[in-house]
């Protein structure tokens, strides 16, 4: 283990596919220890969460001697996942996660019952999708009353882990943000909604306040940790990923994964009647407006594959127009869409036509981009790319020449733990955690300077996408959607919150 020069802290990351732990220097952001231990997966999105915990013992485990000098410790997990307890605190039945979107009639419902999307937007900040933990119990309560009887406590996931750890039922703000029942920080919970779910406030976690700790590590935890250790109110992974880049209000970041996200830190609460914006808090005392789209990195490398060239292997289109809306699209809202290419000629080489993947993929992010800055970000303001795609010189020189702003890529890695382990540092060192991110240098990376917007390609997308909004919004012939099913993919989330497709740099 290198030498520290401050109080140990360790940030913990379930996602999920996998636990990471990192044992962080709180003097200079160093990685002093590191471990990691996969989850099982399964079709149905369910798992029981003393994986999870198991997972978090294997990576303190692998942390070594670190892990048990560390002063205190911060949890961020995946979003929405519903946790049911019963009165001993074991599972009632496995946990639902983020992806399971059996839910998806009772969101129908729910958003009716009470008022339509604008209602929801106004009182807890965002239309509620299947991914959220309210339809999840609405599901468990219609489909599995007897589950829903027995649940004496309903946890997020990363509650679950933060009060094995300390024994006390709590979570943070910005988790609690994307339940579909949490209204902010002087309203709380809304007794309303929670009415109408059938749900007794007296079975939630405790929010914990700005600065406030958890608890701290029991003894009886079993794991390789300090005994009263300190336990940060922990976060969702989103939150986490901000917190590690040290946010501040109009930074815009974009993150390239399997899905592409957007977000940004706000001083005030979004409420989008459209349901494009997602209206979380933050990990702090702001806010953090977020949209997805469902096609990134994999829907382009599958026009690469299709076209049997290298993902690199472009050159500049000037004519074709491709939106590679493999999966359906969440923005804009065309979840039975398909792939369409527009525009081809003799003379339309192979690369161009990869080359119009990349435009409609990134098109398609700083429209949402558009609507998360709602004007709090100087338009000369650099976007922070992130995600596995952020390390590609096609998807860094798309974006610039888009976008029209600087570009930065942050050399950090694991940022969702590097946010958790920042928390964890606020609270013992009694700071803001940002700051302390801040203090990191966890956005640093390579600069790339503005170049002038291509709004002549911009027009042809724009052009195109409203050309083509009938043929956008019909299934393809042969698809399961032209048999009265939706596509697996389409709308399931409401924004792209866990999971392993974050290529190394965070959030998925």
């Amino acid at each position: 283990m290198a030498t520290a020069h401050g109080p140990l802290v360790i940030g913990v990351d379930s996602s999920t596919q996998s636990t990471k732990a990192l044992v962080v220097d709180t003097a200079t952001g160093e990685v002093v220890a590191s471990g990691q231990a996969s989850h099982p997966t399964t079709a149905t999105h369910e798992i029981d969460p003393e994986h999870w915990w198991t997972a978090l013992t294997a990576a303190l485990e692998q942390c070594g001697r670190a892990a048990t000098e560390a002063e205190a410790i911060s949890v961020a997990g995946q979003q929405h996942g519903l946790v049911t307890l019963d009165a001993t605190g074991a599972p009632v039945r496995p946990a639902l996660q983020w992806n399971d979107v059996r839910s998806a009639p009772q969101v129908d419902s729910l958003v009716r019952d009470l008022g339509g999307p604008a209602a929801w937007a106004r009182r807890v900040g965002s239309v509620p999708a299947p991914s959220f933990t309210a339809p999840k119990w609405r599901w468990l309560t219609e489909n599995e009353p007897e589950a829903a009887a027995r649940t004496a406590a309903v946890r997020l996931p990363h509650d679950y882990l933060t009060g094995r750890l300390t024994g006390e039922g709590t979570t943070d703000r910005g988790d609690a943000s994307g339940t579909g029942w949490w209204a902010g920080d002087d309203a709380g919970y809304d007794t309303g909604i929670l009415d109408h779910l059938g749900l007794d406030p007296a079975l939630l976690p405790r929010v914990v306040g700005r600065g406030e700790g958890a608890g701290t590590v029991m003894a009886a935890a079993g794991l390789p940790l300090k005994t009263g250790a300190l336990v940060a109110a922990g976060t969702g992974d989103n939150m986490g990923a901000a917190l590690g880049l040290g946010l501040a209000p109009g930074t815009p970041v974009l993150s390239l994964g399997t899905s592409g996200t957007v977000y940004a830190v706000s001083r005030t609460r979004p409420a989008d009647e459209t349901g494009t914006v997602a209206g979380f808090a933050d990990a702090t005392d702001g806010w953090l407006p977020l949209a997805c789209t469902l096609n990134c990195t994999l829907a382009v490398d599958r026009i690469a594959a299709l076209l049997g060239r290298e993902r690199e292997d472009v050159e500049p289109a000037a004519g074709p127009v491709l939106l590679p809306f493999l999966d359906g699209e969440r923005t804009p809202q065309l979840p039975y869409a398909s792939g369409l290419l527009h525009g081809l000629r003799h003379d339309t080489t192979g690369g161009q036509v990869l080359q119009a993947a990349y435009d409609g993929a990134v098109y398609a992010l700083l429209r949402a981009l558009d609507l998360v800055l709602a004007d709090e970000s100087r338009p000369d303001a650099p976007i922070l790319l992130i995600g596995g795609g952020a390390r590609g010189t096609a998807w860094r020189e798309t974006v610039r020449r888009l976008s029209g702003r600087p570009v930065q890529v942050p050399r950090a890695q694991e940022l969702v733990a590097l946010g958790a382990a920042a928390q964890a540092a606020g609270l013992l060192l009694g700071t803001d955690p940002a700051e302390v991110a801040r203090g990191w240098r966890t956005a640093e990376g390579p600069s790339h300077d503005a170049v002038p917007r291509d709004d002549e390609a911009l027009a042809r997308l724009e052009n195109a996408l409203t050309g083509a909004d009938a043929l956008l919004r019909r299934p393809a012939p042969g698809t399961a959607a032209t048999e009265g099913t939706a596509p697996a993919t389409a709308d399931t989330t409401g924004y792209a919150p866990g999971g392993d497709d974050r290529g190394g740099n965070l959030p998925r």
